[in-house]
């Protein structure tokens, strides 16, 4: 017996549906390094998204991505930060999240392309250094 290939939005539902059984299985297998990782990643993906939408003209586009990377950054990333356990290393750490969300709002708002690279580039920086500290240098996805 063979079954018809899902086309048109069928088609694209069945794909978004593999792909979310399958990032839901990364998460629930992954140890809290690699969940971090995937949140630098997602972040990342989400802002090369905007630059793609600001290039094209896409306001919309453009205005959810980056509201996307803001709740991965914030959400995500900034509220894993153990600020009693860090000190001022952590303090720091909040602060560059803040700032790289105020490039992210400034962007969006203005669509200022720098203002996106330089939240691009400082997330990425962030994400190279958590990488070599904790030894991963993929996420579970990509390995």
């Amino acid at each position: 017996m063979t079954y018809p290939s899902p086309r048109g939005a069928r088609g694209q539902h069945s794909a978004q549906a593999y792909a979310s059984i399958g990032l839901e299985t990364q998460v629930l297998s992954a140890t809290p390094e690699q969940l971090i990782t995937m949140l630098f990643d997602g972040a990342l993906a989400a802002i090369a998204k905007a630059h793609l939408y600001l290039q094209n003209g896409d306001i919309q586009g453009r205005g959810n991505a980056i509201s996307k990377a803001i709740d991965i950054v914030d959400s995500g990333l900034k509220a894993s930060i153990d600020m009693e356990a860090g000190g001022e290393l952590a303090r720091n750490l909040a602060q560059t999240y803040d700032l790289i969300i105020r490039n992210l709002l400034q962007a969006n708002l203005n669509a200022d392309a720098e203002k996106l690279q330089l939240a691009q580039r400082l997330l990425s920086d962030i994400g190279d250094a958590w990488r070599t500290a904790t030894g991963l240098s993929k996420t579970p996805a990509s390995a």
